[in-house]
């Protein structure tokens, strides 16, 4: 076994070093999330923890590591004999990106169910993190359902399987740690709102602490048992303060004053629900037991807030993170003012908010109701929002005579307004076994079953009654040569005779599921002259950002094309950070002729492209134009590089005039045709 890289050896990373220490203490806090750029020491952090948990007691043979002073009463190993308890070290379960639900909360025991008919129970891996560590890395690209099963047994301390005919429930009380990059994507703000703290990371910022990171990385490298040893005194010190800190957390005492605190600080910050509370509370108990004291004072409360807090905060999905600590500053230094004058003051060594202009009050650019000269929230009219949009819009300058442009393209960006539910564009035809999402039907590794089907490789979940039931139409009643599924024993069941029938492979079925996909949502956006009219291309902007949403909520991977002037631009490869998209839409100029072909060739580069890097993800094609073209050829010449991709078109044509060339261009696409004001999920709700 190799040596792991020492805890007391990592530079820097003090939130990341307290958040684990105070989850090691109590794993009720609900776990770490750590958010950094690869090459931060997410990974080796997390490992060296596990060297520094308590060894713990288990009842011998017992598969849920119960603790023989007090078993858990509806173990399903259970009840325990009296016997000398096993001692051994506390587990580090590493859970893989490619895990599938089964191997998460366990299954059904096939072999013995074919063998012996007996049903029994397979643990997974909650059951072997128990009392231990459960560490999932790239969490962010974990499925979300995981993640649910994950969080909800961190939470409960337990873990429900209701699956394949099996009902029980068992201990799972564990420290959870996910690590993720955000340049892969953000995972859901419900699901970061579930861990208990998150931390964000960097590299070190100093020549100095850069230069020592190196210089212990390549002496671990060189001798990892002798740099071992350098930190083993360090190292025993914070594992034995860990006991210490554990013995100590059921004698603290939280008084009314620092929940009262606690209420008026989550309150000041806007946080939703009672999460925040509880947590703040549980973490600021965890650190006075780490800190030797008894009662918890406003400093370990202030601690815990930032620990707790930064990721609750009630904003935008596309808000960037971790930009609300000023928020978190005013929050704590409201609370305090609240005070009453007799309740307790921070203690003398505690370190105040920092002083800093606050996020006005008032009604931010982006924020102005219908009353204020901005659009609504789900209206998508071309002529309802934007600067100036108390006329009608002038006429683009492509379409007046002589190519004259009416108004000097716009100087700066056009705004966005405030999104709107959209209507959910789907593909129409059925995927197969794509990526898990919530767009468009497919079949799916997990959903409804729809029935079953032979294997193509290797079984993803059995169908067992058609199984049995395929193997009983071949009338397999005798005993004949030993059959073998892969890597079991002998198949056989019984009939009522008690006859055995025999399941050979050929009878093995696999159960279909029927579920939803995620997608790759193509944006092709027209940003030439004839959507330079400002208020019409703030609304095409205002639509955009409305799909990009749908698409970060859908779980989707998003790109955008642009086309002006004289090409077309990919101004985002597809990617899952939506964030990047909304940035990039944000400052999209307009201006010039219209090259609507070269967009669209370039959609279908773009596509192929991505066919081969990931041939499971379906494309979804939305093009936001009115049609017009001119530049380049007929657009309908290149409609036949796009076959087969599922389209949608958007026509933000407006005007008492119009031409109705997008429609013919869904036509040629055999794309759905969607009018810009038929966009709204209200909008199709009123017709």
């Amino acid at each position: 076994m190799s040596t792991a890289y020492p805890f007391s050896a990592v530079v820097g990373l003090a939130d990341l070093r307290q958040a684990l220490l105070l989850n090691a203490v109590a794993p009720v806090i609900g776990g770490v999330l750590v958010r950094g750029e690869k090459g931060t020491a997410k990974s080796t952090m997390v490992r060296a923890l596990a060297a520094l948990l308590p060894d713990i007691a288990v009842v011998a043979g017992c598969r849920f590591a119960c603790d023989p002073a007090a078993p858990d009463p509806g173990c399903p190993d259970g009840p325990h004999p009296a016997g000398d308890p096993l001692v051994r070290r506390s587990r580090l379960v590493e859970l893989p990106v490619g895990a599938t639900e089964d191997r998460v909360v366990g299954t059904l025991d096939v072999q013995r169910f074919l063998t012996e008919g007996t049903k029994a129970y397979e643990p997974g891996l909650l059951a072997a993190a128990h009392r231990g560590a459960l560490y999932v890395d790239e969490v962010n690209l974990l499925p979300d359902h995981l993640v649910d099963l994950l969080l909800d047994s961190a939470a409960m301390g337990r873990a429900f399987v209701e699956r394949d005919g099996v009902s029980l429930r068992h201990a799972a009380r564990f420290l959870l740690v996910g690590t993720m990059n955000p340049e892969e994507g953000e995972p859901r703000p419900q699901l970061v709102d579930r861990f208990g703290l998150v931390v964000e990371v960097g590299a070190p910022t100093e020549p100095g602490d850069r230069a020592e990171v190196v210089r212990r990385r390549l002496a671990y490298e060189a001798d990892p048992e002798g740099f071992a040893a350098r930190f083993a005194e360090a190292d025993a010190d914070t594992a034995e303060r860990i006991v210490a800190a554990r013995a100590r957390l059921p004698k603290v005492t939280l008084p009314d004053p620092a929940l009262d605190r606690i209420a008026r600080i989550c309150l000041a910050y806007g946080v939703d629900g009672l999460r925040a509370d509880i947590v703040i509370a549980r973490t600021a108990v965890a650190l006075a037991a780490w800190r030797d004291r008894s009662v918890v004072t406003d400093r370990e409360v202030d601690d815990a807030a930032r620990l707790a807090l930064p990721h609750r905060r009630r904003r935008d999905p596309f808000d960037p993170p971790g930009a609300d600590q000023q928020a978190l500053d005013d929050a704590l230094a409201q609370a305090g003012e609240s005070e009453a004058p007799d309740g307790p003051g921070p203690e003398p060594d505690d370190p105040g908010p920092n002083d800093g202009g606050a996020r006005p009050d008032g009604p931010q650019p982006d924020d102005r109701g219908p009353s204020e000269g901005g659009p609504g929230p789900d209206d998508p009219r071309p002529d309802a929002g934007g600067p100036g949009s108390g006329g009608a819009a002038a006429p683009d300058a492509e379409d007046r005579p002589g190519g004259a442009p009416a108004t000097a393209p716009p100087a700066t960006p056009a705004p966005i307004g405030a999104t709107y539910r959209t209507r959910t564009l789907t593909a129409r035809s059925r995927g197969r076994y794509g990526h898990s999402g919530r767009r468009s039907p497919a079949y799916a590794a997990r959903g409804r079953v729809a029935g079953s089907r032979a294997p193509r490789g290797r079984i993803g979940a059995l169908h067992l009654p058609d199984t049995v039931l395929a193997a009983a139409r071949d009338h397999l009643v005798e005993r004949i040569g030993a059959v073998h599924l892969p890597d079991t024993a002998p198949a056989r069941v019984r009939d009522r005779r008690g006859r055995r029938i025999v399941i050979r492979q050929q009878h093995l079925r696999e159960a279909v599921h029927i579920g939803r996909e995620a997608n790759l949502v193509l944006f092709v956006v027209d940003a030439s002259g004839s959507m330079a009219a400002r208020q019409r291309m703030a609304t095409v902007k205002r639509a955009v950002l409305s799909l990009l949403r749908d698409a970060y909520q859908r779980r989707d991977t998003v790109g955008m094309i642009t086309f002006r002037d004289r090409d077309a631009t990919t101004v985002l490869r597809p990617t899952a950070s939506h964030e990047v998209g909304v940035r990039r839409l944000a400052d999209l100029r307009t201006g010039g002729r219209t090259p609507l072909a070269a967009g669209l060739t370039a959609a279908a580069r773009t596509l192929a492209g991505e066919r081969r890097r990931d041939p499971l993800r379906r494309p979804l094609l939305v093009v936001v134009t009115d049609g017009r073209f001119t530049r380049g050829p007929d657009p309908r010449t290149v409609a036949p590089a796009l076959a087969g991709v599922p389209s949608v078109v958007v026509d933000c044509e407006s005007g008492p005039v119009r031409l109705g060339m997008a429609r013919t261009l869904a036509g040629a696409l055999d794309a759905e045709y969607l009018p810009l004001a038929a966009l709204s999920a209200r909008a199709l709700k009123a017709v």
